[in-house]
């Protein structure tokens, strides 16, 4: 996928005010509208146009675009980087995943899901029934919090503009209550958090979409927890007790005799907690010691006499 600069389509410094961009779009569009250009591809050009004034008009798609953009130019070979948008706050007023369809890949991968309390984030349509929204975030948890629960401090940035019409981001710190037991993708949800109620309705809630940050060993999908579990050739050839260590404590499990490198072994119960538990996978990683000293050369000699084996036979 390549790199889309708004600025550059629009004819806008970086720095631009909200006239900037609108004053730009509106020149653009006398030039390129299909219903006036003369333009070779003026209804390419408008739709692109259309799509760079959708994100640079908006405070929350530009400060996000910003952000991920910043070291990029048009037409480079780009992907977001993992988990780019954690930590923005942005409303559920701008109804991205219902025109994201209508303009490129690129823009779709960045704001497909921005605005999207019916696409899964939970909202309750506030500014329907309270002139009130919903705001939404992403979060990124330690895996652990999920099994003790906890209380941490959560650090928001919220897009805003300045008189000028110039783009910064505010931002907040609250304490959330983590509860044991949740799950990547799950919400939790803040009430009163969102944006100001008017006319006396009560302010909307805020809810904090929880993903985890990568751990050194355990992996969650679902209710489940993957690992790979480094094992001695001769614990796979003779089978073995092997102590793991996971986030609620230390477990020995079983090594069947003759465990090849790969074999996966499932403990039940031992995932993320709920009811009924997430499962423990194992994936089996014989790892070889190295044959660095000449007692040890030895020893790999006397297996290669004594045990007939090809394992490309």
């Amino acid at each position: 996928m390549k790199f889309r600069d708004y600025y550059d389509t629009l004819g806008v410094a970086r720095d631009a005010s909200s006239e900037d961009i609108k004053r730009a779009f509106r020149k653009m569009a006398r030039k390129y509208h299909p219903d006036v250009s003369r333009e070779q591809d003026a209804e390419a050009s408008m739709k692109a146009v259309n799509e760079a004034y959708a994100v640079l008009s908006d405070p929350e798609k530009r400060a996000a675009y910003d952000q991920v953009g910043r070291d990029y130019r048009s037409g480079q070979d780009f992907r977001p980087p993992p988990d780019w948008d954690a930590g923005f706050e942005f409303s559920g007023r701008n109804g991205s995943a219902q025109n994201a369809g209508d303009f490129s890949d690129f823009f779709s991968e960045l704001f497909g899901r921005m605005g999207g309390a019916s696409g899964g984030y939970g909202g309750r349509g506030h500014r329907f029934e309270t002139h009130s929204e919903d705001h939404h975030a992403k979060v990124m948890l330690d895996l652990e919090d999920a099994f003790t629960g906890a209380t941490r401090q959560i650090t928001l940035r919220s897009p805003r503009q300045d008189a000028q019409g110039r783009v910064f981001t505010e931002t907040r710190t609250l304490n959330v209550k983590i509860p044991k037991g949740l799950r990547a993708g799950q919400t939790i949800r803040l009430a009163g958090q969102g944006s100001p109620g008017g006319s006396g309705f009560p302010a909307g809630d805020l809810l904090l979409e929880v993903h985890f940050k990568p751990h050194a060993q355990l992996r969650a999908e679902g209710d489940d927890l993957h690992m790979k579990l480094p094992i001695t050739p001769w614990e796979a050839a003779l089978g073995a007790d092997i102590p793991v260590a996971l986030p609620q404590g230390t477990i020995k499990v079983r090594i069947p005799a003759g465990t090849q490198n790969g074999r996966q072994l499932r403990v039940r119960g031992k995932g993320l907690p709920g009811d009924p538990a997430g499962d423990l996978l194992l994936e089996m990683a014989v790892v070889l010691p190295p044959a660095d000293t000449p007692q040890a050369r030895a020893l790999y000699e006397t297996m290669a006499r004594e045990i007939p084996f090809n394992p490309r036979g």
